[in-house]
């Protein structure tokens, strides 16, 4: 399936172009409004109904502060729509089978949240609503919209009107024909619009071109792959929009045979590119303003820094003083301790209820007494004591600790083995049922367990059943946990207590009572120790605060095992004789109404809920009739200091009011688990006035000060109080920095309580203990006030007018932005205002901060509704960002959709913050909608760097001088002084040397070609090579009268005919082309190369075997190319027996040898000629620098149709007389072995391969290395395996091919690499000496690895840096430089000498040079800039070639053999390839190791730019659901460590990036392959 599914549309590029010219409809309400939340219901029944049901159903759970808020800042935001282009799915990817997700693209709905300027609304009434997602009557009416749509798409395609409206659906048709008034100004529009789009796309083709022809200049080979004449400016009509998809099935993948404008200009053909240009133009946006001043990162290259803002509000208020509660009232008739209450009311009143537990459908379950709960707790005690372990050596002693397992449908049991615990003295900690091994946060847990060293866990019988277990029926130990023994707490397993024993109950002490767990903001678990008495006195405050009596009875929802509903439900309820009905979280689910209906049906007097039970009861309540709330005299609100829990309390009043319940009722209390309760408010009296709210500026929030907002009435942030302190306590508010300095009486802090009922300590972590629980508060002058210590809450707000105290939020969700301050909660609030119920699933969003370059970044992910579209995905998301700010004016880094009830859980089913953060972190989070917006959050990249004037050359040189850098040049052995019996030296032509051969070592064998079983195909001796070669000669001299120097292209599969067949040509008198013959399975991508090379080459006849000939011809090959322009095909299988008259002598040694033809890996052809004495030349360096006998064998296994590998298969045999062992690489996909194999049988010392090979070895071979051994494969005699390769050296395939090798006897120090490129074919080529063979010859030294800083090399400077030291990159040696070749490293744009430490381009000087490019359009300027360059400056007389490639030259502290010292070449890469970014040069394959090392899923990646955009493609090894996990991933790594910012990253299926023959990336292919649509990619997301 090509292309994308989901309605994209270019809203965009609408809203900027029309946005100007649309009336604004009179008196029309610009607010968003209230029907866009209309739910989704898949009726069709009338658009009036829906919305009114809709309107009554949205009031009850509206914050009548908050949404409207977000409501009026959204309106706000559709003058300067921000329109977002959606990001393109693999139709697999959209799992929920919606309307939209087969909408062609080209028809965008509107999108509706996001208004297209106002004129579309006029009548937003009757568009077709089958999208249940979007656009209920609001902003832009389709109508309207979609004949825009044509005028735009025209505009930007360039194509007829009547094109685009064939392309669209036929509802989109038909919407146009409805469109009415509309539709007469979106005509007026027309011309402006097509104009507009017209020339400012004109206008940048221009540009691009002007710009790209001065880079070609200097760089890359003519480029004749479209060699047909095409014009450049303007824009080609191509094909309309949407037929493309068809039309483009059948071209080939990445051809070269579709011609097409790349990036140039605007691809036509291309829906993606007019998505990127939609990108493009939102990010040209005006940014936040920017920043001034910077901070060093150990580098010139400064990163921007937030600098504080002279007109921020700053705190001016006096400073505070610290409040004080009312005393505690000591009742007479309270106990001395919790376990004495306990033993009171289970002897004076046995049968009061104690607990009323529920079952799921809301029954009791059974009713727990007080003399039940004293007896049964005694039992616990009792047994915990005397039947664990022996009675020497008993398992539990008093103060031990030990585990409380319980799950939450069974607080009776929690309750007898909590008290039980107290009754023995022991130390409970209860934590949470671990459901499965690898629970969330389960193996914290088990840390926690083991530093408190637990090793009982008392759990109940159904629990105990429940767990886990291995096949002999013990309980699995879960990770992390430590080895406990399960103690199950029912009375039946227990042993009575003998009558003569009791517990010793006695007053509250110092001890510790109990030790509740909290899990930190990085998923960390800690344990809170509560002692004895802190735990009676906090009863006792809770008592007095909420008047507690006894016999009340109390409804709870919450946890008992910790927090507000331990304290309520379990402790004080004890110590009053209360009554509590407890409600189980699986109650809740089925039935949200239970805890009410509860509190009815027993006349409850408190229930103790969250802000979500009273959401839920909101959400359901329809169905009660009779429902009356007057008993209770108080509602407990446990997470009441939530900015966002304020809503729901309105709301709930709102709808309850009329159902009994009284205003004053609602009490939001504040608590932490390291201070228990903080602060509750109380009932007040009737008909006294409630305290007022505070209603507080967001913006001042962010800088830590309080400002009643007056004017902007958006970002506000409305806080209701939690009471005052608590009795008996004093509080105060101290700055969050690391001295606890008390704040100004107008400035935001960390509330701080002393009192003896908070936690003592985080059991077993001293220093942290110290900094949260013994914290002495200073006043301005530096001075303790109080010589108690205090504890932090861990929450931030402020002590208001009359000692109320504001919570504004928690610690743990503070995120520092930019130097601002923003809080998780007041982010969910916005997100969940945007659509109140609609959208997010439960309400079920989770927001919390990475670190991505030196400054936090905000991440929200939301779980999304079963049925929503991905329409409404993308709606709601941008609508999110816009909300978030404008409220808080903080950019959101990520916004994450995921599929609902995939969000890691707490054990009360909320989301389990740490866990999710570490998913996302991890990329295994499987969203399925993700929006990165680096664009607009990051705001501290260093500056772009400005290009300074141009120094003249002169200056340059003369101050490299000054500086004492050397000039960068070097040079290989001098040809002339070395001393050599070469024979071959006295013939000009290969020919003649062939021919001498063939006289005096007839019978010695030059060439043997194996197969891929390891056995030999085929060879030949001189002679034989000599006699094929005249028979071949003979055979083209019959065909007709050739003329000297006609061009043949030889079509062979790498083998022995190749070869006869190019010595046939030279002893015929005509250039031979050597072609990679199409693959048979693969015609339409292969072949369109091989007939360019042979038109662009000239060939008059091509040569080839008789199989191929056929294939040349076949039905396939027709399909793909017109097989009637083929010149003559002539195939060699059988040759005639006669001899050639005469062998032709080529008249002088400058004259044509050979055609070279390769594709770079732009996707350029292009052809370089080597003349004769290049080509003689060439060989002779060649065995100088490898030292070639007739008594030596080398291994090549190369493909041999173009560079080094074409010289070393086909000439250097001939030339130097030693035998060649040709492996032809595709056997190695048969069998990976067979190139070591054919090595280590042939006891070979040199051989040549390419990084293809190299990695097939290593993928392939990696677990098969002791196999190999133990067949006797050996590779101890390699001493030189030399990587043919033109670019950078791979330094971590070489490292790893030597370290998997090394077993089988490889010297590490035998690999190493060359280089060539298209002007000189070899440039380096690096054979090692080893050990006792190094007396056998010139010593080589060996190669050298550098470590450059990154940072500089962008600037085009080269700074050597420590291995390991961050920003560094580190590269290997390109090998030494041959013999008779010079180096200069030069400027490519001025053309000067450059200095050591610069990086410049690579220019070459020797007589294997080629001679010139071989182009159809002989581009004579271009050529002789290639070829025969000047210095600007300097040495001016010698003629260079330049290689097109960026490197540098480093003087060693290694020797060669003549004692000189070795000169290293490191080739940083191909200029044409380097992505000029921000001012700065980037190499792609930087950007992709750093990609690829991101998730393990990534396989392969390629980088290109777009319009200044990077695109980076990677490609997924998974499923396809793990796909944008790696869109944040990607995007992190890149700005991390190399300052840019992805603009989009599209993840496709393995193998989808292009790599050429000599395993090299084809960047170019793929960006023109992106544009065009052709990669059926998984996922495209486009970063804002």
């Amino acid at each position: 399936m090509l292309g994308d599914i989901t309605q994209k549309g270019y809203e965009k590029k609408r809203s900027m172009l029309i946005g100007a010219y649309l009336p604004q409809a009179p008196g029309m309400d610009p607010s968003i409004g209230q029907e866009r939340r209309a739910p989704i219901t898949p009726t069709s029944s009338s658009r009036y109904n829906r919305r009114r049901s809709s309107g009554s159903r949205d009031e009850r759970y509206r914050s009548d502060v908050h949404t409207e808020a977000v409501q009026a800042a959204l309106a706000k935001h559709k003058e300067r729509k921000m329109a977002v282009p959606m990001p393109s799915k693999r139709r697999s990817l959209v799992v929920q089978n919606s309307m939209d997700a087969y909408t062609p693209p080209d028809t965008s709905s509107g999108s509706e949240g996001e208004g297209q300027g106002e004129g579309d609304e006029e009548e937003g009434g009757d568009g077709e609503e089958e999208d249940g997602g979007g656009g209920e009557g609001t902003s832009s009416s389709r109508e309207g919209s979609i004949s825009m749509e044509h005028w735009i798409s025209r505009a930007i395609h360039g194509t007829s009107s009547t094109t685009t409206t064939t392309s669209s659906t036929a509802s989109s048709s038909s919407s146009s024909t409805r469109s009415g008034g509309n539709g007469a100004a979106a005509g007026r529009l027309a011309d402006v619009l097509a104009q507009h789009v017209y020339i400012s796309a004109q206008h940048r083709n221009r540009h691009h071109h002007h710009h790209r022809h001065k880079t070609e200049n200097h760089s890359a080979p003519p480029d004749v792959t479209g060699y047909t004449n095409t014009t450049t400016d303007g824009i080609q009509v191509e094909r309309a929009p949407v037929s493309v998809t068809s039309a483009q099935r059948q071209t080939p993948k990445y051809g070269n045979a579709e011609l097409m404008d790349t990036g140039d200009g605007v691809p036509v053909s291309s829906r993606v590119s007019a998505k990127i240009q939609q990108l493009v133009n939102t990010l040209k946006r005006p940014k936040r303003p920017p920043l001034r001043e910077f901070f060093v990162d150990d580098f010139e290259e400064l990163l921007e820094v937030q600098q504080p803002d002279p007109n921020q509000p700053k705190a001016e208020g006096a400073q505070m003083v610290a409040v004080q509660g009312e005393k505690l009232g000591v009742v007479t008739n309270w106990p001395p301790s919790l376990e004495a209450a306990l033993q009171r009311w289970g002897t004076i009143s046995p049968k009061a209820p104690c607990l009323t537990t529920m079952d799921t459908n809301g029954k009791p379950l059974y009713v727990l007494t007080y003399g039940k709960l004293w007896s049964r707790s005694v039992k616990v005690a009792y047994n915990l004591l005397h039947k664990l372990g022996t009675k020497q050596e008993p398992l539990v002693r008093p103060g031990d600790r030990v585990a409380l397992v319980f799950p939450n449908n069974d607080p009776g049991a929690f309750m007898i083995a909590f008290y039980g615990c107290l009754l023995a003295e022991v130390v409970p900690v209860p934590i949470e049922v671990p459901l499965s091994r690898k629970d969330a946060g389960s193996q914290q847990i088990g840390f926690l367990l083991g530093s408190c060293g637990v090793t009982v866990a008392l759990t109940s019988d159904a629990c105990h059943k429940g767990l886990p277990k291995s096949p002999t029926g013990e309980v699995q130990q879960f990770r992390g946990w430590p080895k406990v023994l399960w103690f199950v707490t029912e009375s039946k397993h227990l042993s009575k207590p003998p009558r003569d024993w009791f517990p010793y109950i006695k007053e509250a002490t110092q001890d510790t009572a109990y030790i509740e767990y909290k899990t930190c903001k990085d998923g960390g678990v800690l344990g809170v120790t509560v002692t004895r008495i802190a735990m009676l006195t906090h009863c006792q405050s809770l008592t007095q605060s909420c008047s507690y009596t006894e016999a009340e009875t109390i409804v709870n929802v919450l946890d008992f095992k910790k927090d507000v509903g331990l304290w309520h439900a379990v402790q004080t309820s004890v110590m009053n004789m209360m009554h509590v009905i407890s409600i189980p979280y699986a109650l809740m689910k089925v039935n949200p109404l239970s805890w009410i209906q509860k509190v009815c049906l027993y006349k409850a007097k408190v229930a103790c809920v969250k802000s979500r039970d009273m959401h839920w009861a909101l959400v359901a309540h329809r169905d009660q009739r009779d429902i009356n709330l007057s008993s209770l005299r108080m509602l407990v609100v446990a997470d009441g200091s939530n900015p966002w829990s304020i809503s729901s309390c309105d709301a709930f009043l709102n709808v309850f009011q009329t159902k009994g319940l009284k205003p004053e009722v609602i009490c939001p209390c504040a608590s932490s688990p390291e201070a228990l309760t903080v602060a509750i408010q109380r009932p007040l009296e009737e008909g006294s006035t409630p305290p007022g709210r505070g209603i507080l500026s967001m913006q001042g929030l962010s800088h830590g000060v309080i400002r009643v907002d007056s004017e902007e009435k958006l970002s506000v942030l409305t806080l209701q109080d939690v009471g005052s302190v608590m009795p008996g306590g004093v509080m105060c508010v101290v700055k969050l920095e690391s001295v606890p300095q008390l704040c100004k009486t107008d400035e935001i802090g960390e509330l701080c309580v002393c009192t003896v009922a908070t936690g003592t300590s985080y059991y077993g972590l001293s220093g942290m203990t110290k900094n949260t629980f013994e914290v002495f508060p200073l006043a301005n002058d530096g001075s303790s006030i109080s010589d108690l210590p205090f504890t932090r809450t861990g929450l931030l707000g402020f002590i208001g007018p009359a000692g109320l105290i504001f919570v504004a939020g928690k610690m743990d969700g503070l995120m520092v932005v930019g130097g601002r301050r923003h809080n998780a909660d007041d982010i969910v609030a916005t997100a969940l205002a945007v659509e109140p119920m609609k959208f997010v699933y439960r309400g079920r969003i989770a927001v919390f901060s990475i670190t991505v370059l030196h400054d936090e970044r905000i991440v929200v992910v939301a779980e999304q509704r079963p049925d929503s579209t991905e329409e409404d995905s993308f709606q709601w998301m941008s609508r999110v960002l816009q909300a978030i700010d404008s409220i808080h004016q903080v950019g959101v880094y990520c916004l994450a959709l995921v599929p609902s009830n995939t969000l890691p859980k707490t054990p009360l089913g909320g989301i389990h913050l740490s866990e999710t953060k570490q998913l996302f972190l991890e990329g295994a989070l499987h969203p399925c909608n993700v929006l990165m917006c680096p664009h607009t959050c990051v705001i501290n990249l260093p500056k772009p760097r400005q290009k300074q004037p141009e120094i003249g050359p002169a200056s340059v040189m003369v101050g490299n001088l000054v500086s004492g850098k050397r000039i960068a040049q070097a040079s290989g052995r001098d040809l002339g002084q070395i001393e050599d019996n070469d024979q071959a030296r006295k013939f000009l032509f290969l020919s003649e040397v062939l021919q001498w051969r063939a006289q005096t070592t007839p019978d010695h064998v030059l060439y043997t070609l194996l197969n891929s079983r390891g056995t030999i195909a085929s060879s030949l001796t001189c002679v034989q090579l000599h006699k094929r070669a005249e028979k071949i000669a003979a055979i083209l001299a019959e065909r007709g009268p050739l003329q000297d120097g006609d061009h043949i292209a030889l079509v062979y599969p790498p083998g022995i005919d190749l070869i006869a067949a190019f010595y046939g040509c030279l002893y015929a008198g005509c250039v031979p082309i050597t072609v990679r013959p199409p693959h048979p399975q693969n015609i339409s991508t292969t072949l369109p190369t091989v007939k360019m090379i042979v038109e662009v080459s000239r060939s008059v006849c091509v040569m080839t075997t008789q199989v191929i000939s056929k294939l040349l011809r076949s039905k396939e090959a027709s399909a793909t190319v017109d097989i009637r322009t083929w010149p003559p095909i002539m195939d060699t299988d059988d040759l005639p027996k006669k001899k050639p008259p005469l062998q032709h002598k080529p008249s002088n040694a400058d004259t044509l040898a050979y055609l070279d033809f390769s594709v770079s890996t732009t996707g350029m052809l292009a052809g370089v000629k080597m003349s004769h004495a290049a080509t003689s030349a060439f060989c002779r360096s060649i065995k100088l620098q490898c030292e070639l006998y007739p008594s030596r064998e080398v291994a090549i296994c190369l493909d041999p149709y173009c560079g080094l590998g074409f010289v070393l298969w086909c000439l250097c045999s001939v030339y130097s007389g030693h035998q060649s062992i040709l492996i032809p690489p595709s056997e190695l996909e048969v069998n990976p072995a067979l190139w070591l194999s054919a090595v280590s049988q042939y006891k070979v010392r040199d051989t040549f391969c390419s990084y293809s090979v190299m990695e097939l070895c290593t993928k392939g071979l990696g677990l098969q290395t002791d196999s190999l051994k133990s067949r006797g494969l050996d590779l101890s005699r390699v001493r030189t395996c030399v990587v043919v390769a033109e670019e950078r050296p791979r330094t971590a395939l070489t490292q790893s091919f030597s370290k998997l090798f090394k077993d089988l006897g490889l010297h590490p120090r035998a690999v190493s690499t060359s280089f060539g490129c298209r002007v000189n074919l070899a440039i380096c080529l690096q054979p090692h000496r080893l050990g006792k063979l190094a007396d056998q010859g010139t010593s080589g030294p060996d190669p050298t690895t550098v470590y450059v800083d990154m940072r500089a090399l962008r600037h085009d400077r080269v700074r050597l840096v420590e291995r390991g030291s961050p920003h560094s990159l580190s590269l290997m040696e390109s090998g030494k430089i041959l013999p008779g070749v010079r180096i200069i490293i030069a400027n490519p744009e001025t053309k000067g000498p450059m200095g050591e430490s610069h990086l410049g381009e690579i220019w070459v000087h020797s007589g294997h040079n080629a001679s010139g490019y071989f182009t159809v359009y002989g581009d004579e300027a271009l050529q002789s800039d290639h070829f025969s360059s000047r210095l600007s400056f300097g040495d001016t007389q010698t003629v260079w070639a330049r290689t097109g490639y960026l490197g540098f030259l480093r003087r060693t502290e290694l020797t060669d053999a003549s004692g000189e010292r070795h000169d290293a070449l490191y080739v940083v890469g191909a200029l044409e390839e380097a992505m000029e970014l921000r001012g700065m040069r980037y190499h792609p394959i930087d950007i992709e190791t750093s990609v690829i090392r991101t998730h393990k899923s990534i396989t392969e990646c390629a980088v290109f730019t777009w319009t200044n955009l990077l695109v980076v493609v990677v490609e997924l090894d998974g499923s396809e659901q793990e796909a944008l996990d790696l869109v944040p991933l990607v995007t992190n790594v890149v700005l991390e460590e190399h300052y840019l910012i992805v603009g989009v990253v599209v993840v496709v299926d393995i193998g989808v990036i292009p790599i050429n023959s000599r395993g090299e990336k084809q960047r170019m292919h793929l960006r023109d392959g992106f544009l065009a649509d052709q990669l059926d990619p998984i996922y495209v997301a486009y970063n804002m």
